[in-house]
């Protein structure tokens, strides 16, 4: 059924997809508290882990026929599956799928917490009843707006990234060049000895798993290639560019709010918008900031847009393979298969519900269930990597419309790395982060570990329940 249809996606509009799904501003204050070392941070993220995903993912994206449903549906499913069977394919979307319920939550408090300085109404982001209505009144808003199809999520996309991301960034930038340019004080040293952080210092990993990943989630838009015109030259060439573009802007976005905002003062949720009070106060532009605050929510919006669909399609691929309820292989007249995207939407409220009125980010819970989404998320990129290997040996045989350059070697050597930086975060992701001291430390560890071995059974357990087909031999 997904391979007959007109295709519904030009380059433009899949880039602007992906692209709202991986770039967001509102990390760049994270990226900032590193001072001039976030340049190395960056870069060394995006070589070792941001262009291992996307060239992997190009090439297993552009594979013909890795399942008997055809050609490009299926993303990190249809990839696993076919190196390890539909038991690990299921596993490795559904940890995919997993983390972005809880990730939409954050996405959610960036939107209300700029939404609440545009109104000038503070509680709006303090009071926590108030905060969850505001949350869910977002989210199914836009989970509703998706029904009209992967065309309107890639329009709102386009206008995501361009208004919320790009034009706020540049400006930014240009600002920062403009407070350079006129001699005002530097925050940061911008010297050699301040480019490489300190590895004798754990902290300096536990950032570095940031870094890493501030890039995840290129992989995501894989199972919207069979909405993509002319896949086999578009789907790769948008993914290096977007690579080349989220790599510069990230760098330079970042380095604006060092610049200009002291380390010590850098406020992590709304730093962005703090940089940008301080520029245009200073050259009398005040009147529009709450302009820009409207364009950072409204590219917020367009991730959390893209990512309602995209695991979600994921999803959809192994429902159709008989590995969900037959009820999530219904679809509306626009392909959007309805029944998951709203049981997705009651996940996502049950966790907004729970970190929301548990005390938000300040309490053990929230920083458990973030853990454990990147620890989740983590192990699907290991099943990524692994599944490369396999089918770059055993399934030689299948046309790749993009192949990573080098051969196996140069395959093999890219996807290494990426495996050996996802496997270095997994073990710092389990050190407790400095807030949590004490005996809570042994507490937090045990909990997320034992929440991740639950996370990795689910799955198998939906398997071995829900499975109609039990003729795959690696299943």
């Amino acid at each position: 059924m997904n391979n007959t249809k007109k295709p519904s996606l030009g380059l433009t509009g899949f880039f602007m997809m992906t692209g709202s799904m991986v770039m967001t501003i509102y990390s760049y204050p994270a990226f900032a508290t590193s001072g001039f070392s976030l340049v190395f941070f960056l870069v060394f993220a995006g070589l070792l882990f941001f262009i291992p995903v996307a060239l992997v993912a190009a090439e297993l994206a552009t594979g013909e026929g890795w399942q008997t449903g055809g050609v490009y549906t299926g993303g990190v499913y249809t990839w696993v599956a076919a190196a390890f069977g539909k038991r690990w394919g299921f596993t490795a979307i559904f940890l995919q799928w997993l983390q972005i319920t809880v990730g939409f939550v954050t996405m959610l408090y960036f939107i209300v917490g700029a939404l609440s300085y545009v109104l000038d109404w503070p509680a709006l982001n303090t009071n926590p009843v108030l905060k969850l209505a505001f949350v869910l009144a977002i989210f199914w808003l836009v989970t509703l707006f998706n029904f009209n199809g992967t065309s309107w999520t890639a329009r709102l996309a386009t206008i995501g990234l361009i208004g919320g991301v790009s034009i706020p960034a540049f400006i930014l930038i240009g600002l920062a060049i403009t407070y350079i340019v006129q001699g005002d004080p530097m925050q940061i040293k911008m010297g050699m000895s301040d480019l490489l952080p300190d590895f004798k210092d754990v902290q300096t990993l536990v950032v570095l798993v940031a870094f890493i990943l501030s890039y995840a989630g290129i992989e995501a838009s894989a199972p919207h290639v069979n909405d993509l015109e002319n896949p086999k030259r578009n789907y790769p060439l948008a993914i290096i560019l977007l690579t080349v573009f989220a790599i510069v802007i990230n760098i330079l976005g970042a380095l604006a709010i060092a610049i200009v905002i002291p380390e010590s003062k850098i406020n992590l949720s709304a730093g962005v918008l703090q940089t940008f009070q301080v520029l245009l106060d200073q050259y009398h532009f005040a009147w529009a900031l709450k302009p820009v605050a409207i364009l950072l929510a409204l590219g917020t919006v367009a991730e959390v847009s893209a990512w309602v669909v995209g695991p979600a399609q994921g999803m959809f691929t192994a429902a159709k393979e008989g590995l969900l309820p037959p009820v999530f292989t219904k679809v509306n007249n626009k392909n959007v298969p309805i029944p998951f995207i709203l049981a997705q939407g009651v996940v996502v409220t049950i966790w907004a519900v729970v970190l929301t009125l548990g005390g938000g980010g300040n309490n053990l819970s929230f920083l458990l269930a973030m853990a454990l989404t990147v620890v989740t998320y983590l192990a699907m990129y290991i099943l990524l990597f692994l599944a490369y290997f396999v089918l770059k040996t055993k399934r030689a045989d299948v046309e790749r419309a993009y192949n990573i350059p080098g051969g196996n070697a140069g395959g093999f050597l890219v996807a290494g790395a990426g495996l050996l930086m996802v496997l270095l975060s997994m073990v710092i992701s389990f050190f407790p982060p400095t807030s949590v001291t004490g005996a809570a430390e042994s507490h937090y560890v045990e909990i997320l570990l034992g929440s991740f071995v639950v996370s990795m059974i689910i799955p198998h357990v939906i398997f071995a329940f829900c499975c109609r087909e039990k003729t795959d031999p690696a299943a």
